[in-house]
């Protein structure tokens, strides 16, 4: 890279570092955090486990942020005094800068991200539901890509990811499953998900290796904890058991121990097999419940404020991207028009680049 490469490089990081100082306010999560660090210091802090826990995990996030902002900030000066000896002297080695310019843009990207997870529930875990569209093993097959996608996504950020339901395709792929994501902003990330996703590509069932269109839905709504308070009426379940099947540990398919709650004035229905006792996916099955009514309500209230606000984005819409791998390969966001032709990465759970677009369109 040449002194007058890096300067016009540099041009442009000074743009995205400017944006960010304007979007951060860092000022204010320095005083966050110094009023939730006094706090700790309380002689009776830790007489109350759960608020204390509470506000040590929000302490955390703000020391996190402030870091992620100063390492950043760091990085800029660094490449900055590098363009100033580089105009001094025309050998100063600029082998190392390429590395330092990608660690600045996709720390811009992260903490982007991470400002723009201000509403309440995007703290919370993430329930992620996997069906197929019409097309049998064609779209259970593409059901089953997209449940490997999030599994990968999940791992990338160190999220826990606990299988809630999990039905096998007749011949391949799946029929339906459920699964937990547990992270810090696990909802806010994959809220972006939620919708219809098609894929394009020469079929490994068709002897004739034509190419044909699959669908398959990405149903995407947060955990509710403690803070979240959902009524729900005995006399509105209907509660059946059954024996379960697929995935699983040992010994969950030899009793009648999965569960399926029917909530009658939504027809919602949930199922759970993950566990080896009813009671423990009795349990399960309520909170997945109690997370898709609260998810109901949500929308309502998105409806409403999109109703008076045309140019919000509508979180909760349909065909929202398309993976094309034949006869080119591309990934497409229709919402946000963001496009690549890393295929294999998107599939290996790349997905932030979608995320920031929906989130900057949602927030702008």
């Amino acid at each position: 890279m040449t002194y007058l490469e890096l300067q016009s490089i540099l041009y442009d990081l000074k743009k995205d570092l400017d944006k960010l100082m304007s979007t951060i306010n860092i000022d204010k999560h320095k005083e966050t955090a110094k009023t939730l660090e006094e706090k700790t210091f309380l002689p009776d802090f830790w007489s109350d486990t759960a608020r204390a826990q509470k506000t040590m995990s929000e302490l955390n996030e703000e020391k996190a942020t402030i870091n992620d902002y100063e390492r950043i900030v760091d990085i800029y000066e660094t490449l900055e005094l590098s363009v100033e000896l580089a105009e001094e002297d025309e050998n100063y080695s600029l082998d190392d800068i390429e590395e330092m310019i990608k660690e600045f843009s996709d720390g811009i990207e992260n903490l982007t991200i991470k400002i723009l997870l201000n509403k309440p529930y995007d703290k919370l875990n993430a329930y992620i539901e996997f069906h197929p569209g019409a097309g049998g093993t064609e779209s259970q097959d593409w059901a089953q890509m997209l449940y490997r996608m999030y599994l990968r996504f999940a791992d990338r950020k160190d999220y826990k990811v606990e299988i809630i339901d999990y039905q096998d395709g007749d011949e391949a792929g799946l029929k339906s499953a459920t699964i937990l994501v547990e992270g810090l902003n696990a909802y806010g990330y994959l809220k972006a998900e939620s919708g219809v996703h098609r894929l394009v590509r020469i079929s490994p069932f068709d002897s004739s290796s034509r190419r044909h269109t699959s669908f398959a839905s990405v149903k995407v709504y947060p955990e509710t904890d403690d803070s979240i308070d959902i009524e729900i009426d005995e006399e509105d379940l209907r509660i059946d058991t059954y024996r379960s099947s697929g995935k699983g540990g040992q010994g969950v398919n030899t009793t009648d121990s999965a569960v399926r709650i029917t909530h009658l004035p939504t027809r919602i229905v949930v199922t759970c097999q993950n566990e080896r006792s009813q009671i423990q996916n009795r349990e399960t099955a309520m909170k997945v419940l109690r997370s898709k009514l609260y998810n109901i309500e949500m929308e309502k209230k998105q409806a409403e404020i999109d109703a008076f606000n045309d140019n919000k984005l509508n979180a909760f819409g349909s065909q929202i991207r398309s993976y094309v791998f034949h006869p080119y390969t591309m990934v497409k966001d229709h919402r946000t028009q963001v496009e690549t032709g890393n295929g294999d990465g998107v599939m290996d759970g790349d997905l932030d680049k979608f995320i920031l677009a929906y989130l900057i369109k949602l927030n702008s």
